[in-house]
């Protein structure tokens, strides 16, 4: 099983990017993805998850309103939208794989990808 995230970059504040995350290997039409991320010198943290349909979606606070989540279960692949970025959004980005549905808990995710670095200049 692998995990491949692409789309990071760098991108002035105010700016947009797409990430992308395709799993490889089997399918996961059940599972729940989630992205997270982990800034310099700080812990890793939630960013959003959506369920194995798509209909149900969850945000961290800091980013809701600005971030959307979706998924294509015929490609395996889940995206992240990111609008009005901010210099806070910099980190590195990972997507991972859980049986558990639109958990915040990275713990609870069974696969992990290698992470995908965005950053936002002010």
């Amino acid at each position: 099983v692998q995990l491949q995230a692409s789309g990071g970059g760098l991108v002035q504040a105010g700016g947009s990017l797409r990430l992308s995350c395709v799993a490889s290997g089997r399918t996961f039409n059940y599972y729940a993805w989630g992205w997270f991320r982990q800034a310099p010198g700080k812990e890793r943290e939630f960013v959003a998850a959506i369920n194995w349909s798509g209909a149900s979606t969850s945000f961290a606070d800091s980013v809701k309103g600005r971030f959307t989540v979706s998924r294509d279960n015929a490609r395996n692949t889940v995206y992240l939208q990111m609008n009005s970025l901010r210099p806070d959004d910099t980190a590195v980005y990972y997507c991972a794989l859980a049986r558990v549905a639109l958990s915040s808990t990275a713990a609870t995710y069974d696969y992990w990808g290698q992470g995908t670095q965005v950053t936002v200049s002010s």
